[in-house]
């Protein structure tokens, strides 16, 4: 079974720097996309990085510039680097990643999310 499992989240001052890290484990042929969501209170969850295979970015409007997103496929992680992060950037952030499974037709994979809170 596919997991994917986020780590890194907290409290940061604005302005301040957090790295969050994903993990793949379970039992697959390949990860394609990866990727970073986020929903905050009353809002809808929004994609706000990807990165394809071959280490293609793209970003929301919202964060680029600011936040980077990397991956290890060695290591079948990914990882955002947020820099002078603002309140509004308080949300919770989930992991996301087009896996292809030994024993699944599912593609859409996501982790259990790790709270981002910026606050003075």
């Amino acid at each position: 079974q596919v997991q994917l499992v986020e780590s890194g989240g907290g409290l940061v001052q604005p302005g301040g720097s957090l790295r969050l890290s994903c993990a793949a484990s379970g039992s697959f042929f390949s990860i394609y996309d990866m990727g970073w969501e986020r929903q905050a209170p009353g809002k809808q969850r929004e994609l706000v990085a990807q990165i394809s295979r071959d280490g293609e970015t793209k970003y929301s409007v919202s964060v680029k510039g600011r936040f980077t997103i990397s991956r290890d496929n060695a290591k079948n992680t990914v990882y955002l680097q947020m820099a002078s992060l603002k309140p509004e950037d308080t949300a919770v952030y989930y992991c996301a990643a087009d896996i292809d499974a030994y024993d699944s037709i599912e593609r859409d994979y996501w982790g259990q999310g790790t709270q981002v809170t910026v606050s003075p």
